[in-house]
């Protein structure tokens, strides 16, 4: 196991069990570190409810909303005053509307809103939320962070290849990306990295957007050359680099998808 023990963690992202942000969250609080998770007003309950369940402390926590600094700095500032000087940060949010992810409600008779007619201000609030906010966050975070501290970001493969469902969130995610290098290239020198992980779809609460998520599912089933993941493979992934053993990877995006993104035609079940 990893030793973090007294390393200090911030976390972004987590809404409830299922998300990938909380099994990360439970891997680093059981490799030794102190776990400070930021929750939205109706994720509360819920992640206070997980953070007692699991032995961490629920004063290193608070409501913040990823659009505005002054809230993503009085979170920092508080856990860098309570637990000390801050080694890991998780940024794991994002949110589109219907109108960007272009999916029809269930049981709609409605067709899915078009991609070529995505509202410009929608996509700009999920582009501030989902990308600009990882800007946001590092900014906040640059003094507050220790020497070799590491900065991940979770991202989807839909950034590079066109998924239907995902449509306007995956605009979000390239500038993610490109946000996440131009950022590994602003900490040259300081010894502060940053990476992404591209995981494979997970059964999330905001997977359930995604149209068509379960034919995506069965599909990378086989498609992929080690099936499909689960969130406990992206929390073993992250914690390499939330460890001393990634002190030299920076600008990486991080493939942990069963191998889905190098097939380049969906594949049945005898691999044909």
């Amino acid at each position: 196991m990893i030793d973090n023990t007294n390393k200090v963690a911030v976390i972004f992202g987590v809404r409830n069990e299922s998300s990938i942000a909380y099994d990360v969250a439970v891997k680093l609080h059981r490799s030794g570190c102190k776990v400070a998770l930021s929750y939205v007003a109706d994720t509360k309950n819920e992640v206070l409810y997980l953070m007692e369940q699991n032995g961490m402390d629920p004063k290193l926590s608070a409501e913040v909303d990823v659009r505005l600094e002054e809230e993503i700095s009085a979170f920092m500032r508080m856990v860098y005053d309570t637990a000390g000087p801050i080694d890991y940060v998780l940024h794991g949010v994002a949110f589109g509307t219907q109108s960007v992810m272009c999916y029809s409600i269930p049981g709609s008779d409605a067709p899915p809103p078009s991609y070529i007619d995505i509202p410009f201000d929608d996509l700009m609030d999920a582009m501030n939320i989902s990308a600009y906010s990882l800007l946001r966050v590092c900014r906040v975070a640059q003094p507050l962070l220790t020497k070799n501290a590491s900065i991940l970001t979770l991202t989807y493969n839909a950034s590079q290849r066109v998924f239907p469902g995902y449509a306007g969130m995956a605009i979000c995610k390239a500038a993610l990306e490109n946000i996440m290098i131009y950022l590994a290239s602003h900490f040259r020198g300081t010894g502060v990295r940053v990476n992404a992980i591209s995981a494979g779809l997970v059964m999330t609460t905001s997977s359930g957007g995604i149209f068509g998520v379960r034919k995506l599912r069965k599909m990378g089933k086989f498609t992929a050359p080690l099936g499909n993941i689960d969130s406990g493979d992206v929390g073993d992934a992250a914690l390499y680099y939330f460890s001393d053993l990634s002190k030299r990877v920076t600008g990486n995006i991080h493939f942990v998808d069963g191998g889905f993104n190098i097939m380049g035609l969906g594949v049945d079940g005898e691999g044909n």
